[in-house]
């Protein structure tokens, strides 16, 4: 599985888990990816995109 989308380049992130008595301890921020297929000349292409990229493909007319 894709652990980046392949549009926008949106890949993981680091950061802390914060508990109430603010001890730190690392964790990873995964993009929300879904798998999308799209017909470009005849053939079916599927792509990892994230949800993110998905909205705006929506927004510019890309997608129905």
């Amino acid at each position: 599985m894709a652990s980046q989308c392949e549009l926008t380049g949106k890949g993981k992130q680091y950061g802390n888990n914060v508990s109430f008595s603010l001890r730190r301890t690392k964790r990873v921020f995964k993009p929300n990816l879904q798998k999308k297929t799209f017909v470009v000349d005849g053939k079916k292409i599927t792509m990892h995109l994230s949800t993110q990229a998905i909205r705006i493909l929506k927004k510019k007319g890309i997608i129905a």
